[in-house]
């Protein structure tokens, strides 16, 4: 006998991003507006550094508006972005009295929210949750497409699931209080997402990076509103990252290895710059980009005040074995998604965007770096 379990679902999941400054107050709003739904305690997950800038301010604002609320906090930085640590806010919750009727609110960078998107994923077997990004980082990527995760010493962002949250808030006056390392590092994800998708912005990079280095408000809500454009218009094609949305990986193969082998001595932002150039040096020489590209490329990530190159005490071998814990890795091969010229991808098949590359080809670019 065979019994049918049809589940068939159409689910919407679709959502806001807001981006302005000092936004504290609206997400207050909305939330008393219904945004929370039916959601009795309200968990603030954040960072030690965030803690005292932005989430005790939103904490108090909940409190002072009748929300049963609590703030769960994390050491700051990427090494935090692990199993135990979501392990601690799970446990935290639940001493505290969190179950199926709670809502998460993540006040903070990448780090924060793909750890509390994934957290939110899984507690209770899913409870809605809210993004309120501060910093440039955080809001090229992380609060844009609803990918979570967390590392491990084997891998990154290979245990994690899709989940979007109710509503994104991008505070760009939270920028002002980065320190600038923090600031340059944001950089990164801005510049890749020009090489792989707009020549307008690349350009405009070009032209006022000096402007957005100083926070000026025109300069930044322009980058914003270009980051989630763009993001945005691949990951409504592919959310689920069966082709196109791996374009957005471009730089993150080099990147995301370069960040671990240093024992994360580079900042993300740091290390996805190196691998922009790795990768557009290695497009280079298959044909994709020109040499004079490249060059742009170089001389903004430069200018941006950050790495082109190997730092000198990373192991370059241990460096090149570490590109297999890639999630583009198939069949023991290395995947490399690469920019063509300025301003788009390459496609190498129907809903191909990466190509297989041979440990050698790689290897002999990281050695020249």
């Amino acid at each position: 006998m065979t019994f049918n379990c049809e589940l068939k679902k159409v689910v919407d999941d679709s959502y806001q991003i807001e981006i302005g400054r000092d936004l504290s107050d609206m997400m207050i709003s909305d939330l008393k507006g219904g945004l929370s739904g039916t959601a009795k305690k309200f968990a603030v997950v954040t960072d030690s550094n965030v803690q005292g800038l932005y989430a005790e301010p939103i904490l108090k604002k909940l409190r002072d508006n009748g929300f049963a609320a609590d703030m769960f906090v994390i050491p700051a930085g990427e090494k935090s972005k692990t199993r135990a640590m979501k392990e601690f806010i799970e446990d935290s919750m639940l001493e505290k009295g969190y179950r199926r009727d709670s809502f998460m609110i993540a006040v903070g960078g990448g780090v924060v929210s793909d750890l509390a998107g994934f957290t939110a994923g899984t507690f209770g077997r899913g409870i809605p949750f809210i993004i309120y990004s501060t910093t440039l980082l955080a809001a090229a990527d992380a609060s844009i497409g609803g990918k979570t995760a967390v590392d491990t010493p084997l891998a990154t962002n290979l245990i994690g699931l899709f989940n979007q949250p109710k509503k994104v808030y991008i505070d760009i006056n939270t920028w002002k209080t980065l320190p600038e390392r923090e600031l340059r590092s944001g950089l990164a994800e801005t510049i890749k997402h020009g090489c792989l998708g707009s020549g307008s912005l690349f350009k405009f990079l070009e032209d006022n990076l000096e402007k957005v280095l100083i926070c000026d408000d025109y300069s930044c809500e322009y980058i914003a509103k270009m980051n989630c454009d763009i993001k945005y218009k691949i990951v409504m094609k592919d959310e689920r990252e069966s082709g196109l949305r791996e374009v957005l990986n471009l730089g993150h193969t080099v990147g995301r290895a370069l960040e671990t082998v240093s024992d994360y001595s580079m900042l993300h932002g740091e290390a996805v710059a190196v691998g922009l150039v790795a990768q557009a040096q290695l497009g280079m020489r298959l044909g994709y980009i020109s040499a004079k590209n490249v060059e742009r490329v170089k001389e903004l990530i430069s200018r941006a005040g950050l790495p082109v190159s190997i730092p000198v005490y990373v192991d370059k071998k241990e460096l090149v074995k570490k590109l297999y814990t890639d999630k583009k890795v198939r069949n023991g091969k290395l995947r490399f998604v690469f920019q063509k010229e300025i301003g788009d991808m390459m496609c190498f098949g129907e809903n191909r965007y990466s190509k297989d590359i041979t440990e050698s080809q790689i290897a002999d670019v990281i050695e020249k770096m």
